[in-house]
């Protein structure tokens, strides 16, 4: 694990995980990370496979449903998504949840819960100041008695239909129904999930790692050939995983001018703009197997927010064995590319289709999408040319 991976490695994992060319010839078996390629892209995608662009669905379908709930996470699935997301973070008494973000003051209904007005409060997270709620400061039992929410209503006012109507998730009943539906369809529920603030987390004596480790353990995941990665925008936290489990490992990666918030506390000068050149690439290759980089370092916007020419990212990360699930793609004009809005409505949908196969069109292993209908059509379209 501490040693660089050869470019040879996305045959194994690229096929293994995401459908790569070549699966057959290294001989992945009958792991359910192996991909029959004998007949093109994607060809089982409900065989325990998975196909090549994957769909990952971001923080389930939360284009549809309030984000990080079982309704997301549930018709995401139903609706055919190859991978479904979770971010985690800790609870006071040390649960892991899912939650974007430990402040939960917009995805629930905390404000308006008298008994928790003096948990308001201002916290330094990452260098940011926040005013709000924090998953930190409530028990398990305190945080079930919470509803969530929808995030962005001014932009998605029919989620809001479902505010109130479920719970914040604890991420242990995430895998046991993960297990229970995947035993219902035959074929395994695939899992993203993303460590959120570990270095914040480590300073509060709530260390990620070791508890997403200990669930991943207890229900089978943490096998090199288990459906899921782990991910996060610290590759320290994927370093300290990969001595932990065996599963794929996804580091993020922000806009150029950006540094890791590990990077900041231990004086890294790097930026992702250093990460993403192949020196960066080559030193992520050493314990991690992909790369999940905002869509705009796979292809930069002109100044007018149009789509530019895509960058050598994809190339370049793919010679490091590197998968790429590059994040994240929306129906929404106010999210797409200048050249695919439609319309002068910001909340209604532009040509998404076509951003999508823009996307696909650079050689992308998957992307995160909140509309993973769209994303799987898209993906269809382009596998059929």
């Amino acid at each position: 694990m501490g040693q660089e991976q050869q470019p040879g490695r996305r045959l194994v994992l690229g096929a293994a995980v995401l459908g790569a060319a070549g699966a057959a010839a290294v001989g992945t078996g009958g792991s359910a990370l192996a991909d029959d390629r004998s007949g093109g892209r994607g060809k089982d995608r409900h065989g325990g496979r998975l196909p090549v662009p994957a769909v990952v669905a971001h923080r389930g379908a939360s284009g549809y449903r309030p984000e990080h709930t079982f309704g997301s996470y549930q018709l995401a699935l139903d609706m055919g998504a190859d991978v479904i997301e979770q971010d985690l973070v800790p609870t006071k008494d040390g649960h892991l949840v899912c939650r974007h973000e430990n402040d939960i003051t917009a995805t629930t209904d905390v404000a308006d819960h008298p008994e928790f007005a003096g948990r308001k409060t201002t916290k330094k997270v990452d260098g940011k100041d926040l005013t709000g709620w924090f998953t930190e400061d409530f028990t398990l039992a305190e945080l079930h008695t919470l509803r969530a929410k929808e995030r962005i209503p001014q932009t998605r006012q029919r989620n809001t239909l479902y505010d109130g109507r479920w719970e914040v998730p604890l991420f242990e009943d995430v895998l046991k129904w993960a297990h229970k539906e995947g035993k219902r369809r035959g074929r395994p529920v695939w899992l993203h999930i993303e460590t959120k603030h570990p270095t914040y987390f480590r300073k509060l004596g709530l260390e990620l790692e070791p508890r997403l480790a200990k669930l991943l353990r207890k229900y089978g995941r943490h096998r090199e050939d288990s459906p899921n990665f782990v991910q996060s925008f610290e590759p320290s936290s994927i370093q300290k995983l990969k001595k932990l489990v065996r599963c794929p490992g996804v580091c993020l990666l922000d806009a150029p001018a950006s540094r890791p918030w590990d990077f900041v506390e231990a004086g890294d000068p790097r930026t992702v703009a250093d990460l993403v050149k192949p020196e960066g690439l080559k030193w992520i290759a050493r314990f991690a197997d992909g790369i999940g980089p905002v869509v705009d370092l796979v292809i930069p916007k002109n100044p007018d927010g149009s789509l530019g020419e895509p960058t050598t990212l994809v190339r370049d990360a793919h010679a490091r064995g590197l998968v790429l699930h590059p994040y994240t793609m929306r129906n929404e004009n106010t999210f797409l590319p200048a050249d695919f809005r439609r319309g002068t409505d910001p909340n209604a949908y532009g040509d998404a289709f076509g951003a999508f196969s823009a996307y696909f069109k650079t050689g992308i292993d998957g992307i995160f999408t909140d509309n993973p209908d769209t994303g799987l059509l898209a993906a269809e379209d382009f596998r059929s040319r």
